[in-house]
């Protein structure tokens, strides 16, 4: 397997999880009410899977690698707007926490700002998706060795057995304060 390949598999399980948020929009906007547990469960797994394992796989190991390649034009700009994007999905989710958080303390006119966060999530991920599955992923795999690339992948098995550790010491620490 290429180092790409894992990624590409990550893709589509957050491709599963934007069906669930899309059918769980499609019940709020129904009932005009939220259920903060499933924007908490949302929230998490964009936070830890979609953010932090997936997009810190790119960010600090394949696009870590591609800044030592002498990067064509094209190819540097996309790597640019994919870490850009990255931070709107931060921004937009820190908003949709917010307004989580208000909604769940009564205050009722948070509603349409979930809505609107969860629709801009489930807008924009397929498209962020697409960009690094058919252009990005394939232009960078020309700046590997064979050799390049299987050290990516061992790195990439080596930063996901560190994840749930991450995750869990996160957990206690915040709950220990």
């Amino acid at each position: 397997m290429q180092a790409r390949g894992p990624l590409m598999i990550e893709h589509r399980l957050i491709e599963r999880m934007l069906t669930i948020v899309k059918d769980g929009l499609v019940q709020i906007e129904e009932t005009q009410k939220i259920d903060p547990l499933f924007v908490d469960t949302a929230v998490d797994f964009i936070r830890t899977y979609a953010d932090r394992t997936h997009h810190g796989k790119e960010e600090d190991i394949l696009f870590r690698e591609l800044n030592n390649k002498g990067l064509s034009e094209v190819d540097r700009r996309v790597m640019n707007e994919l870490i850009e994007e990255h931070l709107f999905g931060r921004t937009t989710t820190k908003a949709l926490v917010e307004a989580n958080t208000r909604y769940r303390n009564g205050d009722s006119s948070a509603l349409g700002d979930v809505t609107r966060h969860l629709h801009t999530l489930v807008d924009f991920y397929p498209k962020h998706i697409e960009k690094e599955d058919k252009v990005f992923f394939p232009a960078s795999r020309a700046y590997f060795s064979e050799a390049e690339d299987k050290a990516m992948l061992a790195e990439f098995r080596d930063f996901d057995q560190k994840m749930i550790h991450e995750k869990y010491t996160s957990v206690i620490d915040a709950l220990e304060k």
